[in-house]
């Protein structure tokens, strides 16, 4: 099989775009990335606003769960992602 200039040019652009999306994947933004770490915390409800509660955590990043029907003062076990904004509440 013999190529000409212009292919051989192709496949050797279709390989190093191929190459650098390789490196970029793994190396600049890791897949892994995006799975976060769940993290189980017992926390004090700090105050519920029409069903969203709010609480703060040990990562001081204040967590917001949805439909929650807890009162301003009690305590809970949360699970939310690592640096993630909201949680959920586990219940026993």
């Amino acid at each position: 099989m013999n190529l000409n200039s212009s292919q051989k040019t192709t496949l050797v652009f279709v390989g190093a775009f191929f190459t650098a999306g390789i490196v970029l994947s793994t190396m600049v933004f890791p897949f892994w990335n995006l799975i976060r770490e769940d993290v189980f915390e017992e926390v004090v409800i700090l105050n519920n606003d029409g069903g969203t509660c709010y609480v703060d955590s040990k990562d001081n990043v204040p967590k917001i769960i949805e439909d929650c029907s807890l009162n301003p003062g009690d305590k809970t076990t949360i699970k939310y992602g690592k640096g993630l904004a909201w949680a959920t509440i586990v219940t026993p």
